[in-house]
């Protein structure tokens, strides 16, 4: 696991189940690890945001949308889904995906990776900085939610555009950053 890239990475989606709504947006922050010192130490070897072309944007959920910003002008020049993933690939090859509810993220990612038969190239491995937070935080009693934009408040982390793919992946990053130094 030392050796591998870390990948942190979020998604944006039209609604909450992914056999019905869609991945309208990846963002990763693509990290190198270095563990040869006492504390590991990161350095971002690049960041992208994905902006994916919705098929059916009628099943969304408009709260959804709302969250997430979604406007259609701001996804004209956005990319099909298979395209998406073939970047996606590009970038992220043997890589370990880290994800905050990586359960939620990985569906989405997962399924439409079946949807367009484009294999995954990410590591098998997967590490979600929820159960990391719970693991090591739930004795305190200064803490008692684990939603990103409360773990990030309580380690003064900025996510100025939460709720965007690329930002939230950024704070991310800084969450794990955190997390693995307590």
């Amino acid at each position: 696991m030392r050796h591998h890239k870390l990948a942190f990475i979020d998604t944006e989606t039209t609604g909450f189940d992914p056999d019905t709504h869609e991945l309208i947006e990846i963002g990763i922050v693509l990290v190198d690890q270095d563990w040869s010192g006492v504390r590991p130490v990161f350095t971002i070897l690049e960041e992208l945001e994905i902006k994916i072309k919705p098929v059916h944007i009628e099943s969304a959920d408009p709260i959804s949308l709302k969250i997430n910003k979604y406007k259609k002008e701001d996804w004209v020049d956005a990319k099909s889904l298979k395209e998406s993933l073939k970047i996606l690939n590009t970038k992220i090859k043997d890589s370990i995906m880290v994800a905050h509810n990586l359960c939620f993220d990985a569906s989405f990612i997962d399924r439409a990776y079946k949807q367009t038969g484009i294999k995954n190239e990410m590591h098998y491995l997967r590490i979600d900085t929820i159960t990391m937070a719970f693991a090591k935080l739930h004795n305190r009693d200064d803490i008692d939610k684990y939603s990103l934009r409360t773990l990030c408040e309580y380690f003064k982390i900025e996510n100025k555009n939460a709720h965007t793919a690329l930002s939230d992946a950024r704070a991310l990053f800084e969450l794990y950053k955190h997390l693995i130094n307590i």
